[in-house]
C-alpha cells in the first residue's frame, strides 16, 4: 500500500533510511544532554557529531549476522565514530531509541497529515458557501423528507472532519511521547532529568511512568484517531456516491477528457475514486482494531507489537494521507447539477411539506391526531395515485374551514423551510469563508 498510496513526503518518513535517521537524531540528543551533565567530554560530543552516520546497506549487513537491528544499527554508527563511540547508546536499551525516534516520526507525520485534513477542510467550506442557498430534498432512511440545501449538506460533513481533525491533532501529541528510562523503566542508569532534557530538546513529550516500552494505548489512539478521519470520509464518499446514482444524479465524479468508465460499457461514468476512499477506510478501520491488540504486553514488554507497528503505522498514516489528498481533489472538482436537485425535490410533487403542515393545522386548534389524519390522508394518496399535495390539501373542506388559500401557500413555501440556513452557516463557520 505504501508505495502506492502515497505522497513523497509521506513516503520518505517510513523508510529504513528515515528510521535510522531519527535514531540517530536520538542519540546524539543523548549524548548532547550527558554532555551538559560532564558524562560525556566535550571532545567526544564533538567527535559523535561530526562522525556519526549510518549506512543502511551496512547495517542490513550487519543484522543479518547479529539477529537485532539496534545493535546493528549501533555497531554501524561506532565504525563511523571510531572510539568516542563507547558514549553512544549510554545507559540506554533499546527501546528507548525505538519508540523516542517513533515519537518523532509519528509528529512528522501529523503535521503532513493535519496539513491535508486542512486541504480537504477548505474544499469542503468553499462548495458548501457555493451552495449554501441551492435546494435539494434530504432524505431520512432513503426517502424524500424535508427540503435541505447542498451546502448545508457539505456543512455537515465539513464539521464531522474538523472534529476528526481535533482528535487526530490530540491523538498525535499523545502519541509523540519519548522515554529514556532503561530496560524496566526504572531510570537505573541515568536520571529522569536526562529523559525531560532529551524530549524536551527534541520537541516532543515525555512518558511519566513506563516499562521498557512507551505505553501502547498512545499509539492506539493514533491509530483510531486516523480510522475516525478514515471513516469521515467514506461517510462523505458515500453519500456522494448514492447522489450519483442514475435515478438520483445530483452530482458526478468529475470525467476527464479521454477518461473510460468500463471496459464492456462506453456510456458508464463512475464514481470510482469514491469506492476507493469508501474501501481504504475498510482497510484503516482494521489496522485500528490491529493496534489495539499491541496494548497487552507480557509485564514491562515484549515485542509482539513490533511487528504490527511496522505494517500499521506507516500504512495508516500513508493511506489516510492519500485519502485526504484524493478527497480533496474529489470535492474541489465536483460536478454539481442543481437543476437536477430541484427536479428531485419536486419529484415527491409536495409531499416534503406535509410536517408544516401538521404543524400549523395543529396551531389553529386541531389535535395532532386529527391533523394527523388529515395530512396522512392526503400524503397516502398523492404517493399512490399521483396528482398534487397540494392541490388536494385546498380541496379538502376540512382543512380550508381553519386554514386560508394563502396560509396553505405558506405551508409549501421553500423559502420558509430554509430560513433558518444562514444562521446555520453563521453559527457554525462564524466569518470563515
Amino acid at each position: 500500500m505504501i508505495e502506492r498510496y502515497s505522497r513523497p513526503e509521506m513516503r520518505a518518513l517510513w523508510t529504513e533510511e528515515a528510521r535510522y535517521g531519527f535514531w540517530l537524531r536520538v542519540e546524539i540528543a543523548v549524548c548532547e544532554v550527558l554532555a551538559e551533565r560532564g558524562v560525556v567530554p566535550a571532545a567526544s560530543l564533538e567527535a559523535i557529531r561530526t562522525r556519526a552516520g549510518f549506512d543502511a546497506a551496512r547495517v542490513a549487513e550487519i543484522e543479518r549476522e547479529v539477529k537485532h537491528d539496534v545493535i546493528a544499527f549501533l555497531t554501524n554508527v561506532a565504525e563511523h565514530v571510531g572510539p568516542d563511540s563507547r558514549f553512544v547508546h549510554y545507559g540506554m536499551t533499546s527501546s528507548d531509541v525505538i519508540d523516542t525516534a517513533l515519537a518523532l516520526q509519528i509528529r512528522a507525520a501529523g503535521d503532513l497529515l493535519l496539513a491535508s485534513c486542512e486541504r480537504a477542510l477548505a474544499a469542503l467550506r468553499r462548495q458548501a458557501q457555493a451552495h449554501r442557498h441551492t435546494p435539494c430534498v434530504g432524505r431520512t432512511h432513503g426517502i424524500h423528507a424535508e427540503p435541505t440545501t447542498f451546502g448545508l449538506k457539505l456543512l455537515v460533513l465539513h464539521e464531522a472532519l474538523r472534529r476528526a481533525r481535533v482528535r487526530l491533532a490530540a491523538a498525535i501529541d499523545e502519541a509523540a511521547v519519548g522515554k529514556i528510562s532503561g530496560a524496566v523503566g526504572t531510570f537505573a542508569h541515568l536520571d529522569p532529568a536526562v529523559e525531560e532534557a532529551v524530549c524536551a530538546r527534541l520537541g516532543i513529550g515525555f512518558e511519566p511512568a513506563s516499562t521498557q516500552v512507551v505505553q501502547r494505548d498512545r499509539h492506539a489512539g493514533f491509530v483510531t484517531a486516523l480510522a475516525l478521519v478514515a471513516s469521515v470520509l467514506d461517510q462523505a464518499a458515500v453519500e456522494f456516491r448514492h447522489l450519483a446514482r442514475t435515478e438520483v444524479r445530483e452530482v458526478e465524479e468529475e470525467f476527464s477528457k479521454g477518461q473510460k468508465g468500463s471496459s464492456a460499457m462506453p456510456h458508464k461514468r463512475n464514481p470510482w475514486r469514491f469506492e476507493n476512499l469508501s474501501g481504504l477506510a475498510r482497510v484503516v478501520r482494521g489496522y485500528a482494531v490491529a493496534a489495539l491488540e499491541n496494548l497487552a504486553l507480557w509485564h514491562e514488554r515484549d515485542i509482539s507489537n513490533s511487528s504490527v507497528e511496522r505494517i500499521v503505522l506507516p500504512d495508516a498514516s500513508t493511506a489516510v494521507d492519500f485519502m485526504l489528498h484524493r478527497f480533496a481533489g474529489l470535492v474541489e472538482n465536483l460536478v454539481v447539477y442543481p437543476e437536477r436537485m430541484r427536479e428531485n425535490l419536486d419529484s415527491s410533487r409536495g409531499l416534503v411539506f406535509s410536517g408544516t403542515l401538521l404543524l400549523l393545522l395543529a396551531e389553529k386548534g386541531l389535535t395532532r391526531e386529527d391533523a394527523y389524519r388529515l395530512v396522512q390522508g392526503h400524503a397516502m394518496d398523492t404517493w399512490e395515485r399521483g396528482g398534487q399535495f397540494k392541490e388536494r390539501v385546498l380541496a379538502d373542506p376540512e382543512i380550508t374551514r381553519v386554514l386560508s388559500k394563502e396560509e396553505i401557500e405558506q405551508a409549501f413555501d421553500l423559502d420558509a423551510a430554509l430560513r433558518n440556513v444562514d444562521a446555520i452557516f453563521t453559527r457554525t463557520l462564524g466569518g470563515r469563508s
